[in-house]
């Protein structure tokens, strides 16, 4: 197998793995609307073919990080979200 093949199938795997997480924040009804909205945004944006693993990456992380800053925000749900971020901060392209 190819290093780029590699590297391809390990972004696909992780990215796969956030969406498993954000999926688990939006059906979570204890989580504030707001957060599942960014949350929804940012499987969208994951799940958009054409755009390349680095950037669905970096634009997911960039919709969380700015939604982690409510200070209305459930423990719980920063927590997940940090999770996420750190799977999606390792996806290169």
């Amino acid at each position: 197998m190819s290093n780029t093949t590699e590297k391809q199938t390990l972004n696909e795997a992780r990215i796969r793995q956030a969406m498993l997480m954000l999926e688990k924040i939006v059906n979570d009804s204890s989580i504030p609307r707001n957060i599942r909205r960014a949350a929804i945004n940012s499987l969208n944006i994951l799940r958009n073919p054409s755009l390349t693993p680095g950037v669905k990456a970096a634009n997911t992380v960039s919709i969380l990080d700015e939604v982690t800053q409510d200070p209305n925000m459930p423990m719980h749900a920063r927590t997940a979200i940090w999770n996420v971020i750190a799977v999606l901060s390792t996806v290169r392209d």
